[in-house]
């Protein structure tokens, strides 16, 4: 009787350590791959539902307004337990999958302009590494205002300006260098700041270049989607992304995307103009809150100094 149970013990000790041994190696393997997950984020049960109503919200908003979300799902992130740092890290993975589902809906229904998309990625490509390297040299404190200026007036023509359901990119050689160069001035924002192209990508294609609603929404998804591809791939080699948590936001957002994009169709241009001018209005409000904080920071170390 002993030596069965001495036995069986032998068996399941056995059994156990390979299971263990094999967990261990698909373990090592994940994090030879990505990377081991940044610490702090709320992985409970409440904290993976957040996650996923965050994907939601995401993918709705995505779909709906040509967006990648990150101003939702960045706070989102630093609310659950990650810094700032990795949660615009894990932000920039989320949006993968995401722009991938909206611009495959837009795509479907011809509301993508190839060309244009290329000619942007490109400026914003050139323009990421301009703000990169103006980062240190420029007073982060007037840009931040100076961000806040531009909103206001991209807000005043959202209102103003309704776009024509008709109306495409008429493409010539002016128009594909301006392109170029919206795209610079938009990868340059978004090196200084930490912001997302969609929610200036979308009003100027809309204002500056005539293009439809629904052409705009779609155009600037798929030019923000090779840019957020390259930037996730330096991340994850800096091991600055929480791979579990952004799969899960984008996964969540690459299935309500679709929605979104059916939203933006039913609804007429003057409303979905409104829809997009509330949206702006709430990131308008958050970053004054940013750049008010951040004045007085300034003056308060220039007092203390």
């Amino acid at each position: 009787m002993e030596k069965t149970d001495i036995s069986h013990e032998k068996s399941g000790q056995s059994n156990a350590q390979p299971s263990g041994q094999m967990s261990g190696w698909f373990s090592k393997k994940a994090d030879r791959l990505f990377g081991a997950n940044p610490a702090g984020l709320d992985e409970s049960a409440r904290g993976i539902v957040v996650l996923v109503i965050v994907g939601v919200a995401v993918g709705l908003l995505s779909g709906m307004f040509g967006i990648g979300g990150g101003t939702v799902i960045v706070p989102a992130l630093v609310w659950l337990g990650l810094s700032q740092r990795n949660a615009a890290a894990t932000s920039m993975l989320a949006i993968v999958p995401t722009a991938i589902s909206g611009v495959i809906s837009y795509a479907t229904c011809g509301d993508v302009d190839w060309l244009a998309a290329l000619l942007l990625f490109c400026g914003m490509f050139v323009g990421g590494q301009v703000g990169s390297w103006l980062l240190s040299r420029l007073p982060e404190l007037a840009l931040r205002w100076i961000f806040v200026v531009f909103l206001v007036f991209v807000v005043a023509n959202q209102i103003s300006f309704v776009p024509s359901r008709d109306h495409q990119i008429t493409m010539t050689v002016v128009t594909g260098i301006c392109l170029v160069l919206l795209g610079v001035m938009i990868g340059t924002l978004a090196g200084l700041l930490g912001i997302g192209g969609g929610a200036l990508a979308v009003p100027a294609l809309s204002i500056l270049f005539g293009a439809s609603d629904l052409i705009a929404r779609g155009t600037s998804l798929l030019a923000m989607f090779p840019n957020s591809i390259t930037t996730s791939v330096a991340n994850l080699k800096r091991n600055l992304v929480h791979v579990k948590a952004a799969l899960i936001i984008g996964l969540a957002a690459a299935v309500t995307a679709p929605f979104g994009t059916w939203i933006a169709g039913e609804v007429s241009p003057r409303v979905g103009s409104i829809m997009f001018a509330c949206y702006l209005c709430v990131l308008l409000v958050r970053s004054v809150f940013v750049a008010v904080k951040a004045t007085r920071s300034a003056h308060i170390g220039q007092v203390s100094a």
